[in-house]
């Protein structure tokens, strides 16, 4: 069967999103199908196509979105709709409820079943772009509802992403979990040597490894190390991820002191594993994370979560981690909470919960979704119905 997924908002250096297509990828070519991905290069490029690991990655000029740090979208409508039929999918995936999201009538006009996937939260963004509650569910109402009515599932990957679904009605909405890399992120990473390079040995290391920008709350784990300073805990940061956030962020932390390592994007697997893994303590403070991959690898790495307890993070994490309040002195009080934890007992709680989520068993349930033949079981348990069209 060839599935065919479409996402803008995808670089070389993004996060979760690129981490799972590419899983999810490799899981469709496990079990059989022909999977392709097409996503937003630069402008001035035209169509390239590369076999990989995930199946075929197909790249068509895209635009690039002011403020946002690199990022592309397709907005090249007849284009993508060309492709579309030249490839003649027999599934759609839709990683994209903005600039996208017409894709889902072109395939019900061409009889070709589609599946969107929520990865955000769409009112949440809205009141991080400066709506007021109301006129942001409101807005987010409208545009949910056209999403449903134009394809045949909605994928959410929690609870938490499916209620503002659930509250228009919709009837077609299909629970399948992301994954972590269980043996690329490991406790067996964890190396004093590199341990070293972020924080000496009576130093609490904290680590934040996400997109520095205003969605994902990025200052609020400066926040939280200001006051665990003032506290007297002898807390340090280091910082994985850029975004358009990263001059003024650094430029605060210099004003005030704080020790914080700006680490960039890293581009080494291996690299990201030993600093999660050597870490006390992994702050999650993004408000409207509708699963957390990054707060899921450092749980995979044995390494505890503090994570915002607006978002879906709470249900992921569950006895692993902390839900903080959305403020500095809030993931303040959890990182303390987790460390008067015994060290062996909340990296080894870290460990158990994360290996709830390897990427057979999410691939198996985005699968499920589509209604595909797959040789892994899952749980009925774990999947909403699919339910008819609202």
């Amino acid at each position: 069967m060839t599935i065919v997924r479409l996402a803008n908002f995808v670089t070389p250096v993004s996060g979760g999103l690129r981490t799972a297509l590419r899983h999810l990828g490799a899981g469709y070519l496990a079990a059989g199908h022909r999977p392709v991905l097409v996503v937003p290069g630069p402008v001035r490029r035209t169509r390239v196509d590369r076999d990989t690991e995930q199946g075929t990655v197909i790249t068509l000029p895209g635009r690039t979105v002011p403020g946002t740090g690199g990022y592309r979208v397709l907005l090249d409508r007849q284009a993508v709709a060309d492709l579309l039929a030249e490839l003649r999918p027999d599934r759609l995936e839709v990683s994209d409820r903005s600039t996208l999201r017409w894709t889902g009538d072109w395939a019900r006009r061409h009889g070709v079943p589609a599946a969107m996937v929520s990865h955000e939260s769409l009112d949440g963004l809205l009141r991080t772009w400066g709506l007021s509650e109301r006129l942001a569910g409101r807005a987010a109402d409208r545009l949910n509802a056209a999403t449903a009515r134009d394809h045949q599932a909605v994928i959410c990957t929690t609870q938490w992403a499916a209620e503002e679904f659930a509250r228009i009605g919709a009837r077609n909405i299909v629970r399948a979990p992301l994954g972590v890399d269980l043996e690329q992120r490991h406790p067996r990473h964890r190396d004093p040597a590199a341990r070293a390079r972020y924080a000496a040995p009576d130093e609490v290391l904290l680590v934040l490894c996400s997109r520095l920008s205003p969605e994902k709350r990025p200052e609020r784990a400066l926040d939280a190390l200001a006051e665990l300073r003032a506290r007297g805990v002898p807390a340090v940061l280091a910082v994985a991820g850029d975004g358009p956030l990263r001059a003024r962020l650094a430029a605060r932390a210099g004003r005030a002191g704080l020790p914080v390592r700006w680490l960039g994007h890293l581009t080494g697997a291996d690299t990201l594993s030993a600093l999660l893994a050597g870490a006390d303590v992994a702050l999650a403070p993004g408000p409207i994370e509708t699963f957390g991959l990054a707060a899921l690898e450092a749980l995979a790495c044995g390494t505890p979560v503090a994570v915002s307890r607006s978002s879906a993070l709470p249900g992921i994490i569950g006895g692993a981690g902390v839900a903080a309040a959305d403020t500095g002195p809030g993931f303040a009080d959890a990182v303390q909470l987790l460390l008067a934890r015994p060290e062996p007992e909340r990296r080894r709680a870290a460990r158990v919960r994360a290996e709830r989520y390897g990427w057979d068993r999410a691939t198996a349930a985005f699968l499920a979704a589509h209604r595909a033949a797959n040789p892994v079981s899952v749980p009925r348990a774990d999947l909403a119905p699919l339910g008819a069209r609202p």
